[in-house]
């Protein structure tokens, strides 16, 4: 722990670094869903791992802000664009990697004003701007001391466990989230004909996978259809022509959402 504890990195421990992102993560779970209740009147799931309640862009975009607005504390003007950049450039990345990596695409701001390859846009780009200075100014000052409160209460070697454990939970939600969510929609790709880039591609692979009786029985266990949608209820592809395919539209037998708290069309 004590090595693990030693690394830095623009001179903020890695462990803290790592708190901060499942601190933030978790907070951007909340407020995701607490937008999707007021926005789409279901309870539903707005998370980014498939086992942890974190929402992925709020952990790192919030923990890359910390850094980069680290030297900027005495100008608003400068946080502000510095978090603005940030926010934006992280946002990208991630939807760019998701779609590249993962075949789907977990937001679109295609009809939004002045966006980026539906990636990003002005309006979410500001929103960041403003996240950053009450980040730095209001909110991270605050988890510093919870932080500290923690590291006085909790024994330095129960704690070193303690983090050794998460970090291992977590590297494997990780690698079982990027494989659930390959499985699914590779899956739902070749079982409805969805006419995607690479498509004779991952018909093979779903042919290769799940024509091995034993390992598709394991992913129907785990990370069935009812699972996957309940937990992305917003997954969706891009096809040929670059229209949004959401999935749930082929599972309409099973609700994407634990609740509905008022009646309101979804799409």
């Amino acid at each position: 722990m004590e090595k693990i504890k030693n690394v830095k990195l623009f001179n903020i421990s890695i462990v803290r670094l790592f708190a901060y992102f499942l601190i933030y993560g978790f907070i951007g779970f909340i407020i995701e869903s607490i937008f999707g209740m007021i926005t789409k009147g279901v309870l539903e799931s707005r998370t980014s791992f498939v086992n942890s309640p974190i929402c992925g862009i709020y952990g790192i975009g919030a923990t890359l802000m910390i850094i980069a607005l680290q030297k900027y504390k005495n100008s608003n003007k400068k946080m502000f664009l510095v978090a603005f950049l940030v926010g934006t450039i992280t946002e990208y990345s991630i939807s760019f990697l998701a779609e590249v990596i993962l075949h789907v695409k977990w937001w679109d701001y295609s009809e939004n004003l002045l966006n980026i390859n539906g990636r990003v846009c002005l309006y979410y780009s500001i929103f960041w701007g403003f996240l950053g200075l009450f980040l730095i100014k209001v909110l991270n000052p605050r988890v510093n001391k919870l932080l500290e409160y923690i590291k006085k209460k909790i024994p330095e070697k129960k704690l070193g466990i303690i983090v050794k454990i998460v970090i291992i939970y977590f590297i494997i939600d990780l690698f079982m989230t990027w494989i659930s969510i390959d499985m699914f929609t590779t899956r739902m790709i070749a079982k409805n004909d969805i006419p995607v880039k690479n498509k004779e591609a991952i018909i093979q692979k779903y042919d290769k996978i799940y024509s091995n009786k034993p390992l598709a029985d394991f992913i129907y266990t785990f990370f069935g259809d009812e699972r996957m949608i309940k937990t992305y209820p917003n997954i969706k592809v891009q096809d040929e022509e670059g229209k949004q395919i959401y999935l749930d539209m082929y599972l309409k037998d099973i609700k994407p959402y634990f609740i509905k708290i008022y009646d309101k069309k979804l799409y």
